[in-house]
């Protein structure tokens, strides 16, 4: 059994999500202990537990543990079971999460899977449904993981009650990916949404964002769409997503209660100059997202990240503890960094799910 400290790196749920995630793709069992140590309020969360819960499931595992603020977890995974399965968080806890837990062994199956999770889709400290949609699922089908998106019902914090969909076709090899420059920008899309609140409101995040843009670019390309969200809750979004030569970046903001809009747009804009500004090819919330599926691909990969995360940082640590795959961050924390990856040979789990 693989021996997990919930406390290395970030010490937060990405360490829990990122075992569960390589444990039904080897068939390794493990121990976590220390759940979320660095968190104010340590162990399982709603969130945490839905993912726990629904990784158990897909799996017929054994688990010990699986309940609100267990600091300690044994999980066993069985067979990999694809089917059609909804998951409900029962609070505003990120559906984002629970998906990205789920979605890497589900694809790398044999047979085709449906996913419904309910919960939050547009919620802090998490990717929103859109910069899943917009910006994570274009790449990871560029590295031969296809699935698609559906926004039933937006959930935003504090209420929740979204509903985010995914059909997996399965079937998936993931392959290596090298991008060290991202080279021309082509153009900016976005996205400026309200839900249960004057469209007005994102009228004046659209106009916040064409003020400040095109002021530095006149000629720029720039597309950013105004749109109500079916949600049960109030709450609104910027979204830019930046299309270069060789990749793309993504950026986004939410609304709160006394927060203005123009606010709202500043923070997206902030964090695309910031990125414009270095030489980062990949935004720094997604270069730990990929570095599972490359860590699962047949060749050597290479990415230029704009930023060193402890999440990415941390993602590395976990996966070293079940692949055999060298990961080599040569950069600082905060720093813009080359990212290589080299996995080694695959090898079948217990549960005799092969990874190549």
């Amino acid at each position: 059994m693989i021996e997990i400290d919930g406390a290395i790196g970030e010490g937060g749920g990405q360490v829990l999500r990122s075992a569960l995630s390589l444990s039904l793709l080897t068939g390794q069992a493990f121990r976590i202990t220390r759940i979320r140590k660095s968190r104010s309020r340590p162990g399982l969360y709603p969130q945490h537990l839905a993912a726990v819960r629904a990784a158990a499931q897909i799996s017929g595992a054994a688990v010990s543990g699986d309940r609100l603020g267990s600091h300690e977890l044994h999980f066993v995974p069985g067979q990999l079971r694809p089917g059609r399965y909804h998951f409900d968080i029962g609070t505003a806890g990120a559906t984002a999460l629970v998906l990205q837990t789920l979605l890497l062994p589900l694809a790398l199956a044999q047979a085709r899977s449906s996913l419904s999770i309910s919960g939050g889709t547009h919620v802090p400290w998490s990717p929103c449904f859109h910069y899943l949609d917009w910006h994570w699922r274009p790449l990871l089908a560029r590295l031969g993981i296809a699935f698609q998106l559906e926004l039933a019902m937006a959930g935003f914090y504090p209420q929740g009650g979204g509903e985010l969909r995914a059909e997996i076709p399965g079937g998936a090899r993931p392959t290596s990916l090298s991008v060290l420059e991202r080279g021309r920008l082509n153009c900016l899309r976005g996205l400026s949404a309200v839900a249960n609140l004057p469209l007005e409101i994102a009228e004046r995040q659209r106009s916040q964002v064409l003020r400040r843009l095109l002021r530095c670019n006149p000629q720029l390309e720039l597309h950013i769409d105004v749109e109500p969200l079916p949600a049960r809750s109030p709450g609104t979004l910027l979204l830019l997503l930046a299309e270069f030569e060789h990749s793309q970046a993504c950026f986004f903001a939410l609304g709160a209660r006394g927060k203005r809009a123009e606010r709202v747009a500043d923070e997206a804009v902030d964090d695309l100059f910031a990125f414009l500004e270095g030489d980062g090819v990949v935004d720094r919330w997604m270069a730990d997202q990929l570095l599972l599926p490359l860590a699962l691909a047949a060749g050597a990969s290479a990415l230029r990240t704009a930023e060193v995360s402890t999440h990415l940082l941390t993602n590395a640590a976990v996966i070293r503890a079940f692949l055999p795959v060298r990961i080599a961050v040569d950069g600082a924390p905060g720093q813009a960094a080359l990212v290589r990856i080299q996995p080694g040979p695959a090898e079948s789990g217990a549960g005799g799910f092969r990874l190549s």
